[in-house]
């Protein structure tokens, strides 16, 4: 289904961006994971590498520019193309995992704020602005953006990814006349990845229950641009932001 084209997904390492870099890899994709645990990254392209993806592991951290421009030219010499991009990296409040939760906003330092969204909507931003050169230039692509999650005591992280959301809309706007679709999409629930718990890995879905909905997200037609996707059956639909539900 992407057979010849170029992803980059950027927390690529572990995790649910893991899981994605597979589902592209088998969708026969040349993958560029992007993350800053450079042992993890290597481990995740030696398993891509063996299911005959060309791969390419670049260590890179989302809230730096600099380093969001390496990784992208880095991405272009070495492919000649960026088709896809999946903004995944991201601090996460593992609230369903039984771990404690993070500060309440009165007890939060600034600098706990400041990572988080500095990570999750910062990093979206700069891996947007800088991708989209390249999809201009070679007449279109896709940017996907991950959604969802949410709890107790997860202010920092739902702030970050509302305004991912509205960012997606905005930017879709702004790109549309280049042929370049932004979608946002969320694994379809609550994750359990490979570092969560046993009691929680035992209870909540795996990262495969995202099924290949990113994916599809890959093959979105721009009437689909700027919208919450999800997948039914086995079809890309509009989704509900759970505050409109």
């Amino acid at each position: 289904m992407l057979e010849g084209q170029v992803a980059i997904i950027t927390g690529g390492a572990k995790g649910i961006g893991r899981y994605i870099a597979t589902t592209y890899a088998d969708a026969g994709a040349k993958v560029a994971i992007a993350d800053v645990d450079l042992e993890r990254l290597e481990q995740t392209a030696g398993e891509l590498r063996t299911l005959g993806a060309e791969t390419l592991a670049v260590t890179a951290d989302v809230r730096d520019e600099d380093s969001v421009r390496a990784l992208m030219e880095r991405v272009a010499g070495e492919f000649g193309k960026i088709d896809i991009l999946v903004n995944n990296a991201g601090i996460v409040p593992h609230f369903a995992w039984g771990v404690p939760h993070w500060p309440a906003i009165r007890d939060m330092d600034l600098s706990f704020w400041d990572r988080v969204i500095r990570t999750n909507l910062y990093g979206t931003f700069l891996c947007t602005k800088h991708v989209i050169p390249y999809m201009e230039r070679q007449g279109g692509g896709h940017i996907i953006n991950l959604h969802g999650g949410g709890g107790l005591r997860s202010c920092a992280y739902m702030v970050s990814k509302d305004a991912i959301w509205t960012f997606t809309r905005y930017v879709a706007m702004e790109v549309a006349d280049a042929n370049i679709c932004v979608v946002v999409m969320s694994p379809g629930a609550a994750i359990a990845t490979e570092d969560a718990p046993e009691e929680a890995r035992q209870r909540m879905p795996g990262p495969e229950f995202a099924g290949n909905r990113f994916v599809l997200a890959a093959t979105a037609p721009m009437a689909l641009s700027g919208k919450l996707l999800t997948v039914q059956d086995g079809q890309l639909a509009l989704d509900v932001h759970p505050a409109l539900a």
